[in-house]
């Protein structure tokens, strides 16, 4: 056999791994999700639901990578720039897909750099007051603030964030003053406030039910047109006078920028199948979730109407994290 023929079938001999890692279904290896928060809280909990699920369905493992900061920029970055190859995903969440791009400047772009996957659900966010605080009602507490404002501390999980806009929202609608301690995620201001280092938080009622149940901290009004079931005795915001506080804090998962239709669509059935289960539902109505299913098409709208709608809020609230 002349010498160039050998090498041709050497080479394609050589090429044969290749095409056959090339043909191997997805996911051929461990999936990565990126929770843009520290372990603990909603955002954690869809993560690990969701690589729960996936991981079942699809027989492969789904991890969780925590990376917590700058209000959820640090992970986000991390995903716009991975490899659109389906084993980089995110929880994105109202904060890095939301509220975050309507009041500042960001090194990513919402919209353009992430394939919407699947939503997965929301929950309200509710005023919470540590035990101390000697108030037992929304209206104690707005004239408790307003004549000891000095005794007040106030948190946040991060600056921009759904929780952080819907206290200044009320914040300014009840005319109080407030000095704020800005976090690197919901779990550790939470776990201020059952410390007593922080006094006024307004977190997602996923992350805050474990703490509201153990009397670590009081629930005094919640988001929402309508009391929640988890906690019927906790008047809404509307109910108490204050209108427009309907915000929800809402998980979903995206992928970087031109992932594969063909993957996109594999990862949201799937997601969306699980939505679909009585068992999923009553384990995330527990945890005080609504699911909320959409297509990715539908996700991808969602997403551009809720960064206009809090950029409306921002703009008539006259909140800018860039000034």
């Amino acid at each position: 056999m002349p010498f160039f023929v050998r090498r041709f079938f050497s080479f394609l001999f050589l090429l044969l791994p290749l095409a056959g890692a090339a043909q191997a279904p997805y996911p051929a290896k461990a999936v990565k999700i990126i929770v843009p928060a520290n372990p603990g809280g909603g955002l954690d909990l869809i993560g690990r639901t969701v690589a729960d699920q996936l991981g079942r369905a699809l027989g492969q493992s789904f991890y969780i990578e925590n990376s917590a900061g700058g209000g959820g920029s640090i992970a986000a970055m991390a995903t716009a720039r991975a490899e659109p190859d389906g084993y980089t995903l995110m929880v994105g969440y109202v904060g890095t897909h939301a509220t975050n791009p309507a009041v500042r400047k960001l090194n990513y772009d919402a919209l353009k750099d992430f394939t919407p996957i699947a939503m997965v659900g929301g929950t309200p966010n509710l005023l919470v007051v540590h035990p101390s605080v000697p108030v037992s009602d929304l209206k104690g507490f707005i004239d408790y603030a307003k004549k000891n404002p000095a005794k007040l501390n106030y948190g946040t999980g991060g600056i921009g964030l759904l929780n952080h806009l819907a206290l200044e929202q009320f914040r300014a609608a009840a005319g109080l003053e407030a000095v704020y301690a800005h976090y690197r995620g919901i779990a550790p201001a939470l776990g201020d406030v059952v410390k007593g280092q922080i006094n006024v938080l307004m977190p997602g009622l996923a992350a805050a039910l474990p703490h509201i149940r153990a009397g670590r901290m009081k629930p005094l009004a919640i988001t929402g047109l309508k009391r929640h079931p988890l906690q019927p005795d906790v008047p809404t915001f509307e109910e108490l006078g204050f209108a427009g506080f309907d915000a929800v804090q809402w998980y979903g998962i995206v992928g970087p920028a031109k992932l594969p239709a063909e993957i996109t669509r594999k990862l949201s059935a799937e997601i969306n199948k699980a939505l679909a289960s009585p068992a999923l539902q009553q384990r995330l109505a527990n945890e005080a979730i609504d699911p909320m299913p959409m297509t990715p098409d539908q996700f991808g709208e969602f997403i551009r109407s809720e960064i206009a709608r809090y950029r409306k809020l921002a703009q008539e609230r006259n909140i800018s994290l860039d000034d």
